[in-house]
């Protein structure tokens, strides 16, 4: 076996630590959190992380709940190169992630629940 001094562990322990149990290999699809464009002031030098997933609480930015979720999804990590007022996307089918560019105007999106993938 594992020989002298080997630590034996249960199966349901090893697979319960599994990295496939909280990371799933398919991600989950993003889900439209809203269906109109959020307008936010980004000051310059400062990070942001713009939720991709659909499913945080603090549209357009993210809160965590994709991991909590389990969706397999990150949340896109970006730096603000001057301070300005922009239009983030919150449909989550932009083009142009994490800026608004008018799809949430599309029929497609328009006749998706909130909260319901594209």
């Amino acid at each position: 076996m594992g020989g002298a001094g080997a630590l034996l562990r249960p199966a349901a322990w090893v697979s319960s630590r599994s990295p496939a149990r909280w990371f799933p290999r398919t991600p989950a699809k993003p889900v439209v959190a809203l269906k109109t464009p959020i307008k936010v002031e980004l000051v310059a030098g400062k990070t942001y992380r713009w939720c991709v997933c659909g499913r945080s609480k603090k549209q357009p930015f993210c809160d965590g709940s994709h991991f909590f979720q389990r969706t397999g999804l990150s949340p896109l990590k970006f730096k603000a190169q001057e301070t300005r007022v922009v239009v983030l996307c919150t449909c989550k089918a932009t083009q142009k992630p994490p800026y608004c560019d008018g799809t949430h105007r599309s029929e497609r999106v328009q006749k998706a629940e909130v909260g319901a993938p594209l």
